[in-house]
């Protein structure tokens, strides 16, 4: 794990501190040893935690500035990519937001042990949002839905002139094209499509701008989202 993130982040041109790795390749540890009685992730190989969830996640950092940031990761499942951002740029102020409450927990454990902060909450991305409407700087989120369903669910959180950042594969175009009306009405502005190496893989980031705040009709219940999504 550790040699693999180190040639990796020597690729990008990203330099982490001894105590930075460290501290990645210890959540990747716990992440394992969790896994094999919860189910967290389908890779289980050191190396490859490494590459597909640690470089991954850590290759946003190229695409917006997220220091001193307030930073939501919706539906963040394991951590990801809300944690490898947080270890490789500490200034993050975080927020993981999950719907499955044992994830949470296990995050809410182990995240103090490491010496992460982060808060870690248990809740509806549409029903968590009336606390914080428009608050974040950045919302990001990481293969949880078509990006249609989850320009609703993420852009109420970013203030106006905050970014969102949904994590896609190789069709990334193909669903910001789907999503353009969604994008409009919810206030955002797609800026760019920013396409990187992943193992043998090109992943995507889609970089959407708030340009204004999203009307408060949205999000709608869940329900309503995926039976007609915007």
């Amino acid at each position: 794990m550790r040699q693999t993130l180190q040639s990796g982040l020597a690729a990008m041109h990203r330099a982490l501190t001894p105590a930075q790795t460290d501290t990645l390749c210890a959540f990747g540890d716990a992440l394992l040893e969790q896994n094999k009685v919860m189910n967290l992730t389908a890779i289980t190989e050191p190396a490859a935690v490494a590459q597909l969830h640690f470089l991954d996640c850590i290759a946003l950092l190229d695409f917006a500035d997220f220091r001193g940031k307030r930073v939501v990761d919706v539906g963040c499942g394991a951590g990801f990519p809300g944690v490898p951002l947080k270890i490789a740029e500490p200034a993050i102020r975080l927020t993981l937001l999950d719907s499955l409450a044992k994830r949470m927990h296990w995050l809410g454990t182990v995240l103090p042990q490491l010496g992460v902060e982060a808060a870690c909450v248990t809740a509806r991305a549409e029903e968590y949002v009336s606390g914080c409407r428009g608050q974040y700087d950045i919302a990001v989120s990481r293969a949880v839905a078509r990006l249609n369903v989850l320009c609703e669910l993420c852009l109420p959180y970013v203030r106006v002139g905050g970014q969102f950042i949904a994590m896609k594969g190789a069709l990334a175009a193909q669903e910001a094209e789907e999503a353009a009306h969604a994008v409009q009405a919810l206030g955002g502005k797609l800026l760019r499509i920013e396409s990187y190496p992943v193992a043998d893989a090109t992943h995507c980031a889609v970089v959407i701008e708030k340009c204004r705040p999203t009307p408060p009709a949205y999000p709608r219940p869940f329900a309503k989202i995926k039976k007609n999504p915007l």
